[in-house]
């Protein structure tokens, strides 16, 4: 548990039960698992466990100063992240709101070029200019968190429509939150969607606050899921965002039917972020019971799939202790390689304004504007 945030909630199997406890399935039932091996199971939970000490430790750098500006963190939604995105092939895309340090990692950016790029460095994953809310790997597929609410549901659409035009079988899988259902953009781009047949899987990580306003206060229609049911040919659904497996196992059969049938999903992933909005925000915030935070806390989706994998003799404590020591020094690292990135040079202010430099006529004015001079 990090020094700087002593009430956060972190993995741990101090309380994990003994192996053969009900709820974990067994070693020898591969379907408890989605068929996953022991091996792939293992890798889930280390990617989550990657994730959490990652936010954890931006959490703590934010604190003395060293990233600036705002700072979304992922803590309590990790099984959404990892277990939407590992099923996942290269090809595929992936688009995101500004809650995306993790997605990315998930992705397979490094977390040295997300932390440098949360500390404003030439190293960043954005060259220092995009901060916390702007990560993207054109290589990766990996097409940006947005900062706008909602802004980038029709930049799904144009992925799924060029995916389409194309004749490929990939799939566009677009993250975004709660509040988004509830603007006009969501359901222009789920309409769109569904008229054409486009591979989108639209993935909504309800966490039950769109800032902090409860979601339920500004939804006429409570179950979010519905909101999809309204257009013919998508499929809509709602999944347990605490269980990695739920989720994989949603977005598996998703990716199918994007792939097979050309025809887009709509998946509400109900689970809870420990931290507040923002750093800015307290961590529980003037706008949700600790005790309603503690509750969501003893469903930590680290700790349950933990226990799962230890009641299935698929993970020992050592070998859970030896995931969590290396993912701390993975986070240790990334702090210590963004130190060491250097800042943007000042001509950097002047790069990526136009695609390719400073146009013939912007020449021609500024020398007419020193002639005049």
């Amino acid at each position: 548990m990090s020094a700087a945030n002593p009430g956060r909630s972190t993995a741990t199997v101090s309380d994990a039960p003994a192996a053969g406890a009900p709820g974990g399935g067994s070693s020898g039932d591969p379907d408890a698992f989605l068929g996953l091996s022991k091996e792939e199971c293992v890798e889930l939970l280390r990617e989550m466990i990657i994730e959490r000490r990652f936010e954890e430790k931006a959490a703590e750098v934010y604190q003395v100063g060293k990233i600036g500006g705002f700072c979304h963190l992922y803590i309590g939604q990790e099984a959404v992240s990892a277990g939407s995105i590992s099923p996942l092939r290269d090809d595929d895309y992936v688009i995101t709101a500004y809650r995306d340090h993790a997605q990315a990692i998930a992705r397979g950016m490094t977390p040295n070029a997300v932390m440098a790029e949360l500390y404003g460095r030439a190293d960043g994953c954005s060259k220092g200019f995009g901060g916390s809310m702007h990560m993207f790997d054109k290589s990766l597929n990996f097409m940006g968190g947005h900062g706008i609410v909602g802004s980038h549901l029709p930049l799904a659409v144009g992925v799924g429509y060029a995916i389409r035009y194309r004749g490929g079988d990939q799939v566009c899988l677009c993250f975004f939150g709660d509040s988004v259902v509830n603007i006009g953009a969501f359901h222009e781009s789920m309409n769109m969607a569904a008229r054409w047949k486009l591979p989108i899987i639209f993935l909504l990580e309800n966490n039950r606050y769109g800032m902090g306003t409860d979601y339920r206060r500004v939804a006429a229609v409570k179950e979010l899921k519905d909101r999809g049911r309204a257009y013919e040919g998508l499929t809509s659904l709602d999944v347990d965002g605490m269980d990695v497996l739920a989720v994989r196992q949603a977005m598996e059969e998703a990716i199918e039917r994007g792939r097979n049938e050309k025809t887009p999903s709509f998946i509400e992933a109900r689970c809870f972020r420990y931290m507040g909005h923002s750093m800015a925000d307290p961590m529980h915030g003037t706008y949700r019971t600790r005790e309603e935070v503690e509750k969501w806390r003893s469903d930590d989706p680290i700790l349950s799939f933990t226990r799962q994998l230890m009641d299935a003799e698929r993970l020992t404590e050592q070998e859970y202790k030896a995931i969590d020591r290396e993912a701390k020094e993975i986070a240790e690292e990334s702090a210590a390689f963004a130190d060491r990135s250097p800042f943007p040079d000042s001509e950097a202010l002047y790069r990526y304004v136009y695609s390719d430099g400073y146009p013939d006529d912007m020449r021609r004015r500024d020398a007419w504007r020193k002639e005049l001079r």
